[in-house]
């Protein structure tokens, strides 16, 4: 028994030692990162105007379909022009009667005029027949001027679009009666193709950005590039991009936020006003960003973040880090990460605090972890489009 137990033991020395546990890492390097933020917004109208009768009567026919894309200047509604017939009628017969007149008394004054260089009528006379004329001249220009203010209250009686756009339902209907300078609407056009979407910033996140654009910690973006995406409700991207056209001068005062009006296409009315919706906006570009990929994030059990690093004998440790927001897949790092770190992307799971480790390069370690953010998109991100940036 002695000499077998001294054999087990002499085996169990022998036994060689438990390699190494290989685990993937990516190697920490400074890139151009965007720096972009997902806001909250809601659909607006490009343009939105309110069909309202010029003259009052009653409308006796309604000529678009409710819903329908409407051309400016298409007739939407006919009001009874009969009263406004008999306007211009009247109007036409007082011009002919102050044009009659303006020929009589242009034909005295000639007359008198005639007769004043031979001496046979006096001055007075003269100046009393050209006054006559100069007056039936004014009397006729104000019932031309009657006419075409008659002439125009005829054509207002075929209401109009003043823009092109979508028209909702019809707010008046045939027999209704209008009255002119009233405030009745009787429809109301929006024109949705392109589309507005006004998304909010708080002040301090807008004035930390555009303190650095203007120091130069980021940079702004090429004015061909797209800055705006639109993320539907089942997360997936729209498939237009758009362009941040200004940044509002006034902040709300409840609530410390300031509206940017952002331009999306809208060729398929896939957007309506009113709905709310969630916009990815790129505001700059970070020019050494460092990034790691999700995985590589832990957490401790207050929520802080920290990383397994390798260091230069092939040692794990835990490292403590600043996240910012997710771009791309990736954690953008503030502060805990140098160039050249090592930092363990899979098999955290079989390490622990000092353990040497058998360090592999992750997939995709040679391409990096983050796009050039002026070549390359997230999936499913649409073309560029022209302008953009913070103004």
């Amino acid at each position: 028994m002695t000499v077998l137990t001294g054999c087990n033991q002499k085996q169990q020395a022998a036994a060689p030692a438990a390699p190494p546990p290989e685990i993937s890492y990516v190697t920490v390097k400074p890139q151009p990162i965007p720096y972009q933020r997902d806001l909250p917004g809601r659909v607006a109208p490009m343009r939105i105007a309110e069909v309202r009768a010029r003259v009052g009567g009653l409308v006796v026919k309604r000529t678009f379909e409710q819903g329908s894309q409407v051309k400016e200047g298409d007739v939407l509604y006919k009001i009874d022009p009969a009263p406004y017939q008999v306007d211009l009628a009247s109007a036409e017969a007082v011009l002919a009667r102050t044009e009659a007149a303006l020929v009589l008394a242009s034909q005295q004054a000639e007359r008198l005029e005639t007769l004043l260089s031979r001496q046979t009528a006096s001055q007075a006379q003269y100046d009393s027949a050209y006054a006559a004329q100069k007056q039936a001249e004014a009397e006729v220009a104000g019932a031309k001027a009657a006419r075409d203010r008659a002439r125009l209250n005829l054509s207002y009686t075929d209401v109009r679009a003043p823009i092109s756009g979508r028209i909702g339902r019809a707010l008046l209907t045939e027999g209704a009666l209008v009255e002119q300078g009233g405030t009745a609407n009787l429809a109301t056009i929006q024109q949705l193709d392109p589309i507005y979407v006004d998304i909010t910033q708080s002040v301090g996140e807008l004035t930390k950005l555009r303190r650095d654009l203007a120091s130069g910690e980021l940079d702004r973006l090429a004015h061909d590039s797209a800055n705006a995406q639109l993320i539907m409700d089942d997360g997936s991207f729209y498939p237009s991009a758009g362009r941040v056209l200004f940044s509002d001068v006034t902040a709300d005062p409840s609530t410390g936020q300031v509206t940017l009006r952002v331009l999306f296409p809208n060729p398929n009315d896939d957007l309506f006003p009113g709905m709310y919706a969630r916009a990815r906006i790129k505001q700059g570009i970070d020019k050494d960003a460092i990034a790691v990929p999700q995985q590589a994030i832990q957490r401790t059990n207050d929520g802080k973040a920290e990383v397994w690093v390798i260091g230069k004998d092939d040692k794990v440790m835990l490292q403590p880090v600043e996240v910012g927001p997710i771009v791309e897949n990736n954690w953008l790092i503030r502060e805990g990460l140098k160039p050249g770190e090592r930092v363990v992307v899979e098999g955290v799971q079989k390490i622990s605090a000092g353990m040497v480790v058998k360090p592999v390069p992750a997939d995709g370690e040679a391409k990096g972890t983050q796009a050039d953010a002026g070549d390359k998109a997230s999936p499913g991100a649409p073309a560029p489009v022209t302008e953009a940036g913070v103004r």
